[in-house]
C-alpha cells in the first residue's frame, strides 16, 4: 500500500464518521425547526379568525364553524380541520377532514401519550400520523372565550410534503457545507504536511551530502540529528542487507563493489608478519617463489587480490631483498601483479626477540590453553615495541591520505593500532586477532597487559573469531583499564575513542583457485596412493598442520593407535598421513614437540608394522615439508577422512579447505570441539581430542560411513562454506568500517559548524 493510500483511506474514514454524526445532528435540529414552524402556523391560522369562531361556537352555529374550518383548508399545506369540545366530541369538520381521524381518537391518543388535562396546554402532540399514503402532522389549538373559559380546540392536519422538501434542502445544504469545510481543512493539512515533509527531506539530503549550513541547522534543532543519523545508517546498510533474491553471494566482484561504492575506491593496507609470497634462492643460484603454509595468508590473499591495495609484511625469504626495490616494494602475485607487497626488513635480533620471543613464547601460549607456560622477557618486549613501531611507520609511508583503511592482522602487532592512531588520527583501523583471547584472569599473567590492551584499543574495529573471545577481551578491559564499556553494543570508549568489538568468523575463498591446479578426485587418489606405496583399496586419513603443540598432533596419533587396537581388520589397510610444516624450530618447546612426535610415530609404526608380513606397512606417515597448496589439495581429494585435532584454536581453516576440496561430496571431516570451525561445520564428526577413546571411535565411524551419509554431510558443509566465505568475512568488516567513516565525516561536518566542548571520556568519531 502506498504512502498516499495509507494517508487518504483513514482520512476518508474519519470524514465518513463525521458526516454520519453531523447528519444525525442536523436531522434533530431540522425536526425541531419543523415542529416550531407547524405550531406557529397553526396558532396564527386559528387566531386570525378567533373572534368569529368564538361567536359561532357560543351560538352553536355549526355551519359558520364549518365555513371557518373550510377557509383554513384553502392553504394547500393544511389537509383538513376539525373543531372539538372539551369532552372530545366533534363540533364541526371541514369537508376535507380525513374520516380516519375523529375528536374521540384525538382524545384517546392524547390521554395515551400522557397529555396534560388542561386543554390550554394542548399543542402539536400528534406527529407522524400516516394518512393519504403519506405522513401528516396534527396540531391541536385551544379555543377560549373572552372570559378565558375553554370551549374546545381546533385540530389541523398538516401536509408534511412541503416541510419534508424544505427539511431535505436544509440538510443537504448543511451537509454539503460541512463536507466542503472538512475537505478544505484536510486538503490544507495535507498540503502543509507535504511541504513540511519535502522541506525535511531537502534538509536531510543536504546534510547527507555534506552541506555545512544544513549541518549547522541540524545542530540548532537537536531532534533532527538522531533521525538523520538513523536514515544515513539505514542507507549505508542497504549494500549488506539487500534481499537475498538480489544477492549473488559474496565474491571478489562484490567485494570490489563495496570498496568502490561504500569506501569510494580507497585502497586497503594489510599488515601481517607473514608475507603472501616468499622468494627463496636455491643451491644452484636460481630463485623460486613459495606460498607459505599459513591459514592467515590463505585467507587474506584472495581478499587482497580483490582489493588491489598494499600488503605490508616481514621479508623473510633468502631472495626477498633481490626481488624488491630499494624500499622493499614489488607487485604480486608473480606474473599477475594485482596488488603491492611492501617488505619490512628485520635484523636477526629483532626477529628473535619480537617474533620467537614475545609473540610466540609469550602471547601464543598465553592465549592457548595447550599446556605450555608463557615466557616473558623484558628484552623481548623491547624488540616487540620497536618492531611494531617499524611496521606502523611503514603504514604511514604507504597511506595516500590522512584517513587510510588499515587491516592489522594478529597477535604480532598488538601495539601497532595505537601507534598508527597517534600518527593518523583519522585512519580507519580494523584489527583482527586470529588466535583465541583468554579469560581476564589468565590474561592478567602478562606483565604488559595494560600496554597491549591500550594498543588494541587504538583500533576502530577489533575482530575475533567467536563471540566468546569478544566477551573475554571486554572483560579484560573492564578489569585492567579505566575505560567505559558498552556491553549492549560491545564497545569500549578509552581516551575519548570508541572501539567496536565484533565477531567475524574467518573463512576461505570460494571456489578455491587451487582446485584449478589439481586433477580430478580419481587421479588424485591414484597418484597419492602410488607415492605412499599403498594398495588400491587402502583407507587414507590426512592431517595438515604446522608442527605446533596447539594442534593436538600427539593426541591425533594416539587416536590412530587406539583405532588399530580396537579394529584389527584395519591394520595393514588404514594409513594416516600427516603433512607437517616445520615451525618455530628455534623455540625449545617446539624442538621438544618435534622429538616427542618422532618417538611416538616410531613406536606406533613399530608396533603395528610388524604384523604386515613384510609389506612395509606404516600406519602413520610423516611428510615434513612446507607443502604448497596444490599438494595439500591433492591429498585432501585423495583422503577418506581428514582429522583436525586442535587442542585450542581460533578457527582452523584446514577444516574448511578440506570441505572446499571435496567437490565430489565424499570424505568425512573429524573435527575438534576446541576449534572455532566446529561452531559452523556442525555436520562434521565433532570430538574431544583429549578423549582418545571417543576420537578413535569417530575415526572408525568415518571409515565405515556410507556414501549417502557422506554426501549429505559434505553437501551441507560445502553450502555453508560457500556462503560464509572469506569475501563475506572481509566485506562485513569493510562495510562496518564504511559506516564508521560516514558517521565520523558527518560528525566532523557538524562539529565544524557548531563546535562543542568534549568531555574527557567522550566518544571520538575516528576511533
Amino acid at each position: 500500500m502506498s504512502v498516499a493510500a495509507r494517508f487518504v483511506l483513514p482520512l476518508l474514514l474519519v470524514l465518513a464518521v463525521l458526516t454520519w454524526v453531523s447528519s444525525r445532528a442536523i436531522e434533530r435540529i431540522t425536526d425541531g425547526w419543523l415542529q416550531r414552524d407547524l405550531s406557529t402556523r397553526a396558532e396564527l391560522a386559528v387566531s386570525s379568525g378567533s373572534d368569529s369562531l368564538v361567536s359561532a361556537w357560543d351560538a352553536s352555529d355549526r355551519h359558520r364553524i364549518q365555513r371557518f374550518l373550510n377557509g383554513l383548508t384553502r392553504d394547500e399545506r393544511i389537509l383538513g380541520a376539525a373543531a372539538c369540545d372539551t369532552r372530545f366530541r366533534s363540533v364541526a369538520t371541514s369537508q376535507s377532514f380525513p374520516a380516519q381521524l375523529s375528536c374521540d381518537r384525538l382524545g384517546r391518543d392524547l390521554q395515551r401519550g400522557g397529555g396534560a388535562p388542561d386543554p390550554l396546554q394542548w399543542k402539536s402532540w400528534f406527529g407522524g400520523v400516516p394518512l393519504f399514503g403519506q405522513e401528516v402532522h396534527v396540531s391541536a389549538i385551544p379555543v377560549a372565550d373572552d372570559d378565558g373559559h375553554t370551549l374546545g380546540f381546533v385540530a389541523l392536519v398538516h401536509n408534511l410534503k412541503f416541510e419534508e422538501q424544505r427539511r431535505t434542502t436544509i440538510q443537504n445544504v448543511l451537509l454539503f457545507a460541512f463536507a466542503a469545510l472538512a475537505a478544505i481543512a484536510s486538503l490544507l493539512m495535507t498540503i502543509v504536511a507535504r511541504l513540511s515533509w519535502l522541506g525535511w527531506l531537502k534538509d536531510l539530503r543536504r546534510i547527507l551530502r555534506g552541506d555545512k549550513r544544513a549541518a549547522a541547522e541540524a545542530v540548532v534543532r537537536p531532534e533532527f540529528s538522531p533521525i538523520a543519523q538513523d536514515v544515513r545508517e539505514l542507507m549505508s546498510r542497504l549494500g549488506d542487507e539487500e534481499p537475498a533474491r538480489r544477492r549473488a553471494g559474496w565474491n571478489p566482484d562484490r567485494l570490489r563493489q563495496v570498496l568502490r561504492g561504500d569506501l569510494l575506491g580507497e585502497k586497503v593496507i594489510i599488515v601481517s608478519n607473514r608475507e603472501p609470497y616468499i622468494h627463496e634462492r636455491a643451491a644452484d643460484g636460481s630463485i623460486s617463489v613459495r606460498f607459505p603454509a599459513s591459514g592467515l595468508v590463505s585467507a587474506l590473499e584472495p581478499v587482497m587480490r580483490a582489493c588491489s591495495g598494499v600488503w605490508i609484511a616481514h621479508g623473510s625469504g633468502s631472495a626477498d631483498r633481490e626481488t624488491a626495490d630499494a624500499r622493499g616494494r614489488l607487485r604480486v602475485p608473480p606474473g599477475e601483479e594485482e596488488y603491492g607487497l611492501r617488505r619490512v626488513w628485520l635484523s636477526p635480533e629483532e626477529e628473535k626477540g619480537y617474533y620467537y620471543g614475545f609473540a610466540n613464547e609469550g602471547l601464543w601460549p598465553l592465549c592457548h590453553f595447550a599446556h605450555a607456560r608463557p615466557i616473558f622477557r623484558a628484552e623481548d618486549w623491547a624488540f616487540y615495541q620497536s618492531v611494531n613501531r617499524k611496521f606502523a611507520d611503514a603504514v604511514c609511508e604507504e597511506a595516500d591520505g590522512d584517513d587510510p583503511i588499515v587491516m592489522v592482522q594478529d597477535y604480532h602487532f598488538a601495539l601497532a593500532p595505537r601507534m598508527i592512531r597517534q600518527r593518523l588520527p583519522r585512519a580507519t583501523i580494523l584489527t583482527f586477532w586470529h588466535i583465541p583471547w583468554p579469560n581476564a584472569e589468565s590474561f592478567g599473567i602478562c606483565p604488559w597487559r595494560h600496554e597491549i590492551l591500550e594498543g588494541l584499543l587504538g583500533s576502530s574495529i577489533l575482530g575475533f573469531h567467536t563471540q566468546l573471545h569478544c566477551n573475554n577481551f571486554v572483560e579484560a578491559v573492564d578489569r585492567y583499564l579505566e575505560a567505559r564499556v558498552d556491553r549492549e553494543e560491545l564497545g569500549v570508549v578509552h581516551h575519548g575513542q570508541m572501539t567496536n568489538v565484533r565477531a567475524y568468523p574467518i573463512s576461505i575463498e570460494w571456489p578455491s583457485r587451487w582446485l584449478a591446479h589439481v586433477p580430478p578426485v580419481p587421479e588424485c587418489r591414484a597418484s597419492v596412493l602410488g607415492e605412499l606405496g599403498l594398495r588400491e583399496d587402502a583407507l587414507l586419513g590426512v592431517g595438515v598442520d604446522r608442527l605446533d603443540y596447539t594442534k593436538g598432533i600427539e593426541e591425533r596419533f594416539l587416536a590412530v593407535e587406539a583405532l588399530l587396537e580396537r579394529s584389527p581388520e584395519l591394520r595393514g589397510r588404514f594409513t594416516f598421513v600427516e603433512l607437517a610444516a616445520p615451525s618455530r624450530g628455534e623455540i625449545p618447546r617446539y624442538q621438544e614437540l618435534d622429538h616427542e612426535i618422532e618417538r611416538l610415530v616410531g613406536r606406533i609404526n613399530s608396533r603395528f608394522g610388524a604384523t604386515s608380513n613384510g609389506t612395509g606397512y606404516r600406519p602413520i606417515i610423516m611428510l615434513r615439508a612446507q607443502h604448497q597448496p596444490p599438494t595439500v589439495f591433492r591429498y585432501f581429494r585423495a583422503a577418506d577422512l581428514c582429522y583436525v585435532s586442535s587442542l585450542h584454536d581460533g578457527m582452523n581453516l584446514v577444516a574448511k579447505e578440506f570441505v572446499a576440496a571435496r567437490d565430489d561430496e565424499r570424505g568425512v571431516l573429524v573435527l575438534s570441539d576446541f576449534a572455532g570451525a566446529a561452531r559452523e561445520l556442525t555436520c562434521a564428526l565433532i570430538v574431544n581430542p583429549y578423549d582418545i577413546g571417543q576420537a578413535s571411535a569417530a575415526l572408525g565411524v568415518a571409515l565405515r560411513m556410507s556414501e549417502d551419509e557422506q554426501r549429505e554431510r559434505m553437501r551441507a558443509m560445502r553450502a555453508l562454506v560457500a556462503e560464509l566465505n572469506v569475501y563475506r568475512w572481509a566485506g562485513r568488516m569493510l562495510l562496518d568500517a564504511a559506516r564508521q567513516r560516514q558517521r565520523a565525516r558527518l560528525t566532523d561536518r557538524l562539529a565544524e559548524t557548531h563546535p562543542q566542548p568534549q568531555a574527557p571520556d567522550a566518544y571520538h568519531p575516528h576511533a
